[in-house]
């Protein structure tokens, strides 16, 4: 591939300006060429979910799809130091959620046989964080493919990345009340920052959740049931974790069956949401959002109908009561008896 011909003006012209992003220097010029390199994803994005929509028609599988968020990538570019921003891998992601790990599985095994020319970037096991966990508790799979392809449309966008993650409901609900607990704490369970209390009581809730509903360990295999079931206990009684997620109020907006969503979610709690029929107009009116609102987070994402948006990106929606269904069933079901009971909601300390 042509290095002149890659979004932006060429790769090392895209790392230049994260690094002066990461050093708080950036030009205007700089902001120019990572706004054309984050549009140029778009491509890719609208290419793999169409592969993976027909790959999955017909079944209870849902696909949804998101551009990494500005304010995120800034972020990730400063806690990972080492981080070249053209080589950032997840700027396009398209998300699938299965039923069970069983059908994740089957599903992929049959992807990676695929017969296109897009190149998965790495070894099947490398992102398999379902057999291997991560500390924090997150489990799912991911893989990276660079998106190649022989038509002249397609050449300028050879060599850009996309995510492809893989998660059960079970998982996917853990994953959502993690961001809910950083939208709603000081703390970031999900980045290790903050008060590490909530790190290991979420790290808790995910060993619970995979051994009562999907027969599974997760980033505790060598406590017993009840060792997981104390502790978690122990540590929900003192930050009230539960109460508060129960007691929480579902962002609302107005959602529309648009195929491309527009999510502002500000920081007093408010959700507004902005749909466009056309990609291109959505794209737009995402950049120009984020200059008018440098401190909101925005986000755009498509999934087929307003249903999947909400599961599919439900901590933009402060949701996290799948999470607690699934937490109180598994407390029951590992201690034999009702162990949590409904109280009124409490405010999370810090």
């Amino acid at each position: 591939m042509s290095d002149v011909t890659f979004p932006g003006g060429s790769k090392s012209r895209v790392t230049k300006a994260g690094e002066r992003i990461r050093d708080e220097c950036a030009t205007a010029e700089d902001l120019e060429v990572v706004e054309e390199w984050r549009a140029a994803h778009r491509g890719v994005l609208n290419t793999f979910q169409a592969i993976l929509r027909n790959r999955t028609r017909g079944t209870k599988v849902t696909v949804a799809q998101r551009h990494k968020r500005k304010l995120t990538i800034f972020d990730k570019l400063k806690r990972l130091p080492k981080m070249k921003l053209a080589r950032m891998d997840d700027v396009a992601g398209c998300r699938l959620i299965f039923r069970s790990v069983k059908d994740l599985y089957a599903f992929r095994a049959k992807f990676h046989g695929a017969r296109f020319n897009h190149t998965l970037r790495n070894e099947p096991g490398k992102y398999d964080y379902i057999k291997h966990p991560k500390p924090t508790g997150y489990r799912g799979i991911h893989d990276v493919y660079e998106y190649n392809v022989n038509s002249e449309a397609g050449k300028a966008l050879q060599g850009l990345y996309i995510e492809i993650q893989y998660r059960t409901l079970v998982q996917h609900a853990w994953a959502t009340a993690v961001e809910v607990v950083g939208f709603i704490t000081q703390s970031q369970p999900k980045f290790q920052r903050g008060d590490n209390r909530y790190e290991k009581a979420m790290a808790l809730a995910s060993e619970l959740l995979a051994r009562a509903h999907e027969q599974l360990k997760g980033p505790f295999p060598e406590l017993s049931d009840q060792e997981v079931l104390d502790q978690f206990l122990a540590m929900d009684k003192e930050l009230h974790l539960l109460q508060t997620l129960r007691g929480l109020n579902s962002a609302k907006s107005d959602l529309t069956d648009k195929r491309n969503t527009i999510l502002i979610f500000s920081k007093e709690g408010n959700l507004q949401a902005r749909n466009f029929r056309d990609a291109t107009d959505a794209l737009r009116a995402l950049f120009e959002l984020e200059k008018e609102m440098p401190d909101q987070d925005i986000v755009l994402v498509r999934a087929d109908t307003s249903e999947d948006v909400r599961l599919a990106f439900r901590n933009y929606f402060t949701d996290a009561r799948e999470f607690v269904r699934l937490v109180d069933g598994a407390c029951t079901k590992l201690s034999g008896r009702r162990v949590l009971h409904r109280q009124s909601p409490r405010r999370l300390p810090g």
